[in-house]
């Protein structure tokens, strides 16, 4: 289960903010971000209304302890940091308890592309076959992150990929 603080954490880094730059947001010290996110304090209510208005999110993804799904989000183009020094992460979990965990740098991941690389040659799982590279590298230029796609194959592998 996430923290509130590593949920503030989590969010503040998708949305290309640093602690100084939420703090500023919300008329706080950048000290006070810090101890939220390390799970010394919590911010107040009307504090946490306004964390949740700015990074458009409910109330409920943030406060409650039970694991959330990291929907995707779009980061507004002022916040959003260069597509390059983001990282693409694809996540399977196959039936047969395999669990494969892939990190590449976007960077890498657009070179691929413009070289035919497919999803298939990134992992072998089937459920990965039809994942259209170019339209998830469009919606990362346009600002979008978090988990972008989420596969529950016929065989019952599972399949997410998430870009932070």
């Amino acid at each position: 289960m996430k923290t509130l603080g590593k949920k503030i954490s989590e969010v503040r880094k998708l949305h290309g903010m640093t602690q100084e730059e939420l703090a500023v947001k919300l008329n706080v010290t950048s000290q006070a971000v810090s101890k939220w996110e390390n799970d010394l304090s919590i911010p107040d209510l009307p504090t946490l209304i306004e964390l949740s208005d700015l990074f458009h999110i409910s109330l409920d993804e943030l406060v409650k302890q039970k694991e959330t799904l990291a929907a995707p989000i779009v980061v507004e183009e002022h916040l959003r940091k260069p597509v390059d020094q983001m990282m693409f992460k694809v996540l399977v979990s196959s039936v047969d308890g395999d669990k494969v965990k892939i990190n590449l740098p976007m960077a890498l991941v657009k070179a691929g592309v413009k070289i035919g690389m497919s999803m298939p040659q990134v992992g072998s799982n089937d459920a990965l076959k039809n994942i259209d590279l170019d339209s998830l590298i469009y919606m990362v230029d346009q600002g979008v992150m978090g988990k972008l796609v989420e596969i529950e194959s016929a065989d019952g592998d599972h399949v997410e990929i998430f870009v932070e």
